[in-house]
């Protein structure tokens, strides 16, 4: 047999017409019309090779193929209807999903932590991962379902993808205590004397501080360029460097922490999700522990 073939409807049919003894009754409890029916029933005969059901008076009878495959058939059935009503329904108290996320230092830092603790309470068997992909690779893992959620401060436009702010930072400076330059506060002249860490995920090109200075006619000195910016606070601690960095990355070091000396837009972080996934129920269900959490994120 084809398994190309199977219609499932058909089995919905079979099941119909097993249980209520005749094609009318069958098409009044599946709400389709007799011939409806008819045309079902004659695809599974000759896709079974077999008749199924004989007509006696006024009933239909199955056959012994009908007989033997009508428990299957009730099963695969029954577990069909109940995997499409589990996708409705989500228990966090005792479900051991695992949640896959792509992000950068924001998420693994300062909202994982606090998602964690309250998930204990709730959903004491989720499992949280975090990791780093190419973006490139973000929409396709997300349809195939290796990803679940993808979060940055970059804006990234996808038809196939739904976003939603989750949190707004700002940017402060970073410095060595007992600096030798920097004191009480940050001016534009040390800032601009001093030399920095960029940290950017691209190779080369200005990021928002350089953007801002450009408008002022202005240009800091960049020492360094890395990646991430949790391994720019150690650099800043054995050097004279200073670094920016969003304020819920900076306040978990034991370092000198300043505000710029000119404006910046503040950061807006965005969670990401494939539309396949918009009315998944456990999505659903973490996409709003995500901004419960988050709704504290200014704050603290």
């Amino acid at each position: 047999m084809n398994l190309h073939r199977i219609d499932l409807n058909l089995f919905a049919v079979f099941d119909a017409i097993y249980t209520a003894g005749s094609l009318t009754k069958a098409a009044d409890v599946l709400c389709i019309t007799q011939p409806a029916v008819s045309n079902s029933l004659a695809r599974l005969r000759d896709m079974l090779n077999d008749p199924l059901f004989v007509r006696t008076g006024h009933s239909m009878t199955p056959t012994p193929v009908a007989q033997n495959i009508i428990v299957p058939a009730r099963q695969a059935l029954g577990l069909l209807r109940k995997s499409v009503q589990q996708s409705h329904i989500f228990e966090p108290e005792t479900s051991t999903k695992v949640f896959n996320f792509a992000s950068r230092d924001l998420l693994e830092v300062s909202i994982m932590p606090r998602l964690l603790a309250q998930l204990q309470h709730t959903a004491p068997n989720i499992t949280l991962t975090n990791y780093e992909i190419p973006r490139q690779q973000i929409v396709s893992s997300m349809a195939s379902g290796n990803l679940d959620f993808y979060a940055d401060a970059s804006t990234f436009s996808d038809i196939h993808l739904k976003k939603q702010v989750i949190a707004t930072d700002r940017f402060v400076v970073l410095a060595r205590k007992n600096h030798p330059v920097v004191k009480n506060s940050m001016n534009m002249d040390d800032f601009l004397k001093l030399g920095h860490i960029n940290i950017s995920q691209r190779k080369s090109g200005p990021g928002p501080v350089d953007v801002a200075l450009d408008k002022l006619g202005k240009k800091r000195r960049v020492v360094m360029r890395g990646q991430h910016f949790l391994t720019a606070p150690s650099a800043v601690s054995k050097s004279d460097l200073i670094v920016c960095m969003p304020y819920h990355l900076a306040k978990h070091y034991e370092l000198a922490m300043f505000e710029l000396p000119f404006e910046l837009p503040r950061i807006e972080y965005f969670l990401y999700w494939h539309l396949s996934a918009d009315h998944d129920a456990a999505h659903q269900w973490m996409r709003d522990q995500i901004a419960e959490v988050a709704k504290a994120y200014d704050h603290g």
